[in-house]
C-alpha cells in the first residue's frame, strides 16, 4: 500500500495531513505549502504568469498546470482542493476570474472579467444539517481550444464548452456548448453556428 492509500485509509492521520497543508476552517493552504511544495509541484510552462494579487488556493493533492505563456491576472481566484484545474498554453484569465476544480481549459482561450468556473456543488439533501456540513459533489469543466468567455460568465459543473466559441457576457452556461458556437443568455442557448461549408456563422 502506498502513502496516498494509507493517509486516505487512516482517519486520524488524514485529519492530521489536512490540518498541516491547510488553514483550519480555511480553505487557504499554509505558508509553507505555498513557498516550499507547490513551485516544485505544479507545472507552471515557460513565461508563464500569475499576477500577484492573485489568490493561489491550491494544494498538492490535485493538479494544478499553467501552460507557456498563460496568464492569470490580478484579484483572480484558483481552487484545485477537489479537482484538478489544468490551463493551456497562450490562455489569458482576466481579472477577478474565480476558477474551482475540476476544470480544464485548454489553449488560446480568453476570458474576460469576473468569470466564475465552479466544477463543485454543494451537497443539501439533509435538511436538518447546515449545507455547509454535507460536503460537496464534482463534475468536470471542460474548455475547448480558441474559444472566448465574456466578462460575468458562470459556467456550472459537468459542462463542456467546444473550441472555437463565443459565450456572450453575462451568460449562464448550465448545459454543454458544441464546437464553433455563440451562445447567449440565462441559461446560454446556441445563437449561431458556424458552417464550414458555406464558411460562415449561421443562426440556429
Amino acid at each position: 500500500m502506498g502513502l496516498k492509500e494509507k493517509i486516505k485509509s487512516n482517519e486520524q492521520l488524514k485529519k492530521l495531513v489536512h490540518w498541516s497543508i491547510l488553514i483550519p476552517k480555511q480553505t487557504r493552504p499554509r505558508l509553507w505549502i505555498k513557498w516550499f511544495v507547490n513551485p516544485f509541484y505544479h507545472k507552471k510552462g515557460k513565461g508563464a504568469r500569475i499576477r500577484p494579487r492573485t489568490r493561489m488556493d491550491v494544494v498538492p493533492w490535485n493538479k494544478f498546470e499553467l501552460g507557456e505563456d498563460a496568464t492569470i491576472e490580478d484579484f483572480s481566484a484558483i481552487n484545485n482542493g477537489v479537482g484538478p484545474v489544468i490551463i493551456g498554453n497562450r490562455t489569458k484569465i482576466g481579472l477577478s476570474n474565480t476558477i474551482i476544480g475540476p476544470v480544464t481549459i485548454g489553449n488560446d482561450i480568453r476570458l474576460a472579467q469576473n468569470i466564475t468556473l465552479s466544477g463543485l456543488n454543494h451537497n443539501y439533501e439533509d435538511v436538518s444539517l447546515p449545507i455547509h456540513v454535507q460536503g460537496v459533489s464534482t463534475a468536470p469543466i471542460t474548455i475547448g481550444d480558441g474559444t472566448w468567455i465574456g466578462a460575468n460568465v458562470v459556467v456550472l459543473a459537468g459542462v463542456t464548452i467546444g473550441k472555437n466559441c463565443v459565450i456572450a457576457a453575462g451568460s449562464v452556461v448550465t448545459k454543454s456548448i458544441p464546437d464553433y458556437s455563440v451562445a447567449v443568455g440565462n441559461p446560454a442557448r446556441v445563437l449561431k453556428k458556424y458552417n464550414h461549408e458555406t464558411l460562415k456563422w449561421e443562426k440556429v
